[in-house]
């Protein structure tokens, strides 16, 4: 059985990060950085447990707004993007890291890009999936596909939203909103819907974590360009990327130094589905290892 930490709450600034780790500590760092609204629960305990398998120390954790971290009052976010990189920052310190490769999906690949610029001696590697460029390249500037029409519909919408506060209907509308963003990989609601209510129950404020990251401050721009990454980087986006279209990662691997892209076949703008594990682990173990 691979050990676990169990959670554990990091000091950052005026937060409490919570987080856990998988696998032993002796092995190299593999930190994953989630996506705008989700909490660590959406990297499953299986899938961290795999990759630690693969003599691996995997660690989670919760982003402000999200799971059991320091939540703050509906559409005002204390803290900006440069504050959750400090949060980055502050688990590698808690859990007495130097270094570590950090996969980041969606938003957490923008944090990503930003911990190894801003702080690139704690940075191993990079692991870049389903995002887009945080930052400016230096070649021609050539316009990125914007979403998919469906997507920007869902966006733009002024429905009323679910009432975060209902257990059951909040979880529908996870699921639901995870739906909208597949690709032809076969949705399993069954699992989503086993997220969700996990994600649900870890939450202390679920409004909070479905909007703030939306209203996120951005902080200083930055001074720095992706040619400046020196870290290895492995892309992995989906082909069937509704959100940011698989332009987006071919763009990061244009202007990222040796970069290497993977497509992930008909995967959309989400967390690994469960029939990719298999590739995903085996391409982020090998990347790892060094």
């Amino acid at each position: 059985m691979t050990p676990r930490s169990g959670e554990r709450f990091v000091d950052s600034g005026d937060a409490q990060i919570c987080a856990e780790a998988f696998g032993r500590a002796s092995d190299p760092v593999v930190l994953l950085l989630g996506g705008a609204a989700t909490s660590m629960d959406f990297w499953e305990d299986e899938f961290c447990s795999r990759l630690a398998d693969g003599q691996r120390y995997v660690i989670r954790y919760d982003l402000r707004d999200t799971g059991r971290s320091t939540s703050y009052p509906v559409g005002e976010p204390g803290y900006t993007s440069e504050d959750l990189v400090d949060d980055v920052l502050a688990i590698l310190d808690g859990f007495s890291v130097k270094a570590a490769h950090l996969v980041g999906i969606s938003m957490g690949g923008a944090i990503a890009q930003r911990v190894v610029l801003d702080h690139p001696g704690r940075v191993s590697s990079l692991v870049l999936q389903s995002t887009t460029p945080a930052v400016a390249g230096t070649r021609e500037q050539v316009e990125l596909p914007p979403m998919d029409p469906k997507v920007a519909a869902v966006f733009a919408s002024d429905a009323p939203g679910p009432d975060w506060s209902d257990r059951a209907e909040a979880i529908e509308a996870m699921v639901e909103g995870e739906r909208s963003f597949a690709g032809s990989v076969p949705f399993d609601s069954k699992r989503m819907r086993r997220i969700a209510a996990r994600s649900y129950d870890r939450t202390a404020n679920m409004a909070a974590m479905q909007t703030n990251h939306w209203v996120l401050g951005s902080g200083e721009p930055a001074q720095t360009r992706l040619s400046d990454i020196a870290a290895p980087t492995l892309v992995l986006h989906g082909t069937e990327d509704p959100l940011f279209p698989y332009a987006h990662g071919e763009a990061l691997t244009e202007e990222i130094p040796g970069a290497r892209l993977v497509p992930l076949l008909g995967m959309g703008h989400q967390y690994l589905p469960e029939p990719l594990w298999g590739l995903a682990i085996e391409e982020i173990v090998a990347h790892t290892a060094r």
